[in-house]
């Protein structure tokens, strides 16, 4: 066991779009990062995705609707839902998500990131 210091864990990092692993539990993976500009339209067939907004606000934009989620608040985006985050400035992310989840989805991108790094 361990304590965290989710802060200080945001200092290690400056990229965007690059999540990082601090924590498993249960063959889940617990993510920090950090978000600006648009992200690809994507979704995740079989896994259920949670955003929660440790700083600034983000915008997640579905096919039919687009929801706004503000610092201390969080998201479940449902599997096989497609989705597009969208930061117009700098946001600071926590994801919960399973370890073997594909950042992308069903989407090979630029962003696409194979293998998360542990901090």
């Amino acid at each position: 066991m361990e304590v965290v210091n989710i802060k200080k864990k945001f200092s290690l990092f400056n990229e965007h779009w690059s999540p990082k692993i601090i924590g498993q539990l249960n063959g889940q993976d617990v993510k920090l990062a950090k978000l600006k500009g648009e992200f690809v339209w994507h979704n995740h067939k079989d896994e259920d995705e949670l955003f929660y907004i440790v700083k600034g606000t983000l915008i997640i934009e579905f096919r039919d609707r687009k929801i706004t989620l503000n610092e201390g608040e969080m998201l479940i985006v449902p599997k096989g839902v497609e989705h597009k985050p969208i930061a117009k400035e700098e946001v600071w992310v926590l994801l919960f998500e399973p370890s073997h989840i594909k950042h992308t989805g069903n989407v090979q991108h630029e962003l696409t990131k194979e293998h998360f790094e542990k901090i």
